[in-house]
């Protein structure tokens, strides 16, 4: 059964050295229930909103077993959030999914696969230590991505709930046929 493990938000904003000036990537784990809008869960924020967030990039789930991997490969745990994704999920190829795919999570919540996550320097950043060189292209080469999602029907969500594709159209491309790497 696919399930969702954690519902993470942002903890706290953090000073970066981007454009942008600060990051939102630190989210963690938040307990209960949390409420899902249209701009995805309640109480989140994106501080580069030209780049992340909006209707199309609403939610961002990330599988444990790709995180699992790489706490292999980095040597440390990777707590629910570390990749900045509300969702982290168990039993689900989320990297296989398909766009326009929905999911049901919960009761009540659904919503549909719209691309892949593309690396940034950001990331790498927050990843840092001796990893963030090269990081981006070492994240995007292992082509474990993650997909962001779109919000088609609001609610609440909590760890535990299930997750249950409900539309899957098997000629649509998966967000890793659609992916571009940063050049």
């Amino acid at each position: 059964m696919a399930r969702l493990l954690a519902v993470c938000a942002v903890r706290q904003l953090l000073p970066d050295a981007g454009t942008v000036g600060i990051t939102a990537i630190d989210k963690r784990a938040v307990d209960g229930a949390v409420k899902v809008g249209a701009y995805g869960v309640y109480a989140d924020v994106q501080a580069d909103r030209k780049h992340h967030g909006g209707l199309d990039k609403a939610l961002y789930a990330y599988a444990d077993e790709d995180a699992r991997f790489w706490e292999g490969e980095l040597g440390r745990s990777l707590q629910p959030g570390f990749f900045g994704e509300n969702l982290r999920t168990e039993g689900i190829d989320v990297n296989a999914a398909r766009i326009g795919e929905r999911w049901r999570i919960g009761d009540r919540v659904e919503v549909e696969v719209t691309m892949p996550r593309t690396p940034c320097q950001t990331f790498a950043r927050w990843v840092g230590g001796d990893e963030q060189r090269g990081w981006v292209r070492r994240f995007s080469d292992a082509r474990r991505l993650g997909p962001y999602l779109r919000v088609v029907q609001t609610g609440r969500i909590a760890a535990g709930d299930e997750i249950v594709v409900t539309h899957r159209a098997d000629d649509a491309p998966t967000i890793l046929d659609v992916y571009r790497a940063p050049a």
